[in-house]
């Protein structure tokens, strides 16, 4: 099995994407260090999946893009050239139900956290301001892209009610276009090209971000076994 990747970096400061295990990422301080970790990544999205790997036989970069953004803080815009073609509608209810599936176990994560106003972490100033430290902050700034990323294509979407709610009402919007697996390619905000492809993967790649940041956070304020490790994390 070979997991191909994107490499978004600045400078050395590496994001590295999986561009057949969608929303699976690692980051480093150069790209060395994140193809290190990309094994160990995918075998972690696979069991969140409950699916098995395979022998993997090589990871190789198949498309790179340099930045002028803080990719070491998560910032990113790159598009994948497979985010530009058409969907299938079974391609696209599959993505779509792992973009549900990760906002429904996103938010079994932040319920199971025992304070979720507690913190062990360090404010630390990010692209977009002050980074999130306690779950309650995690949460809603995850769930806030819900209508920044469905905007992006066109989709009237709000950040209503639970993350699993507010992204599911957003795929009801998108479905009521008539074209939508078409996946036109929309130059967005900050001249940022955007695609429904692209969106699904963006939703399941943020939920991952910031379900790693939240579980770690919580082990180290509360202990380990003090929250749900629905992403299988660690195994």
């Amino acid at each position: 099995m070979k997991i191909k990747c994107v490499w978004e970096h600045n400078g050395n400061d590496t994001l590295l994407y999986s561009s057949n295990f969608i929303g699976a990422f690692t980051r480093g301080a150069s790209k060395e260090i994140a193809l290190s970790k990309m094994q160990s990544e995918v075998e972690a999205y696979l069991r969140w999946k409950n699916e098995a790997l395979g022998e993997i036989s090589e990871v190789s970069i198949e498309q790179e893009k340099a930045s002028t953004i803080d990719v070491c803080d998560a910032d990113s815009d790159v598009i994948f050239e497979e985010e530009k073609k058409p969907l299938t509608m079974d391609e696209y209810r599959e993505l779509k139900a792992l973009a549900l599936k990760s906002a429904r176990d996103f938010l079994v994560l932040y319920e199971s956290i025992p304070d979720k106003h507690v913190s062990c972490l360090e404010p630390k100033k990010t692209f977009l301001g002050m980074k999130p430290c306690t779950a309650e902050e995690m949460y809603v700034h995850t769930k806030s892209v819900n209508s920044y990323y469905f905007g992006e294509i066109g989709v009237d979407a709000d950040n209503e009610s639970t993350i699993y709610d507010c992204r599911k009402r957003g795929f009801e919007e998108l479905e009521k276009q008539g074209n939508f697996l078409e996946n036109k390619v929309i130059l967005g905000s900050y001249d940022e090209e955007w695609s429904l492809r692209k969106v699904l993967r963006r939703f399941i790649w943020h939920d991952r971000i910031h379900g790693k940041a939240m579980y770690r956070m919580a082990v180290k304020t509360f202990g380990a076994g003090s929250c749900a490790d629905v992403f299988r994390f660690e195994g």
